[in-house]
């Protein structure tokens, strides 16, 4: 299925520079509703920096960094371990983490330490409806939002083009759920149906 996964999103025929802006169009016209019930002041929101072929939320970071929300990225220290977020500004010195992706180190992150982010952006290969998502399988995300939601109220928002849904994708008793998907052509709470 991640073969698959990875084909139809490697094969997408479509402006991903467009895409992506469509997406923070898409994601602040929902910002009111995934938000709703976390504390409005001080917001963080977690991103990834794109690898590959994944929908790049960069034009979305700047817009709301802009706009006063706090971001973050994620840092790998050790496969097996949760991610930990620390704090980025646009000019923040980015270094490869131990799986080979930028990240800020200690050092260079704004205010230095790890943050605790209000919503995590989870980047995907497949997702559907129901708040399922095709991981890569190293369950990176799955041991960090188990980790985050037992301390903290989190908003899971899982960051994809629209054609990388699926009717159905396969759960594990450790798999978290996304509490809303985000795409060029749609916001929507998991577990909303799809209009015909």
């Amino acid at each position: 299925m991640r073969v698959s996964a990875r084909r139809v999103r490697a094969e997408l025929e479509l402006d991903r520079a467009a895409a992506s802006k469509t997406l923070a169009d898409n994601f602040l016209g929902a910002l009111p509703r995934i938000t709703d019930g976390l504390a409005p002041v001080g917001l963080t929101i977690a991103f990834y920096w794109p690898v590959g072929d994944e929908i790049d939320p960069r034009p979305l970071m700047h817009r709301v960094v802009a706009a006063g929300v706090k971001a973050a990225l994620p840092v790998c220290q050790a496969k097996g371990q949760p991610l930990l977020f620390r704090r980025w500004l646009p000019g923040t010195l980015l270094s490869p983490d131990v799986m080979g992706v930028p990240a800020p180190m200690e050092e260079a992150a704004p205010g230095g330490g790890a943050v605790v982010p209000d919503v995590v952006l989870v980047p995907l290969l497949a997702f559907d409806r129901r708040g399922r998502r095709l991981g890569y399988g190293a369950g990176f995300y799955d041991r960090t939002l188990a980790l985050l939601r037992r301390e903290h109220v989190i908003q899971a928002v899982g960051i994809a083009f629209a054609d990388q849904e699926l009717d159905k994708v396969p759960c594990d008793a450790h798999d978290q759920g996304l509490d809303w998907i985000v795409t060029e052509r749609y916001a929507v709470r998991a577990g909303q149906r799809r209009k015909r």
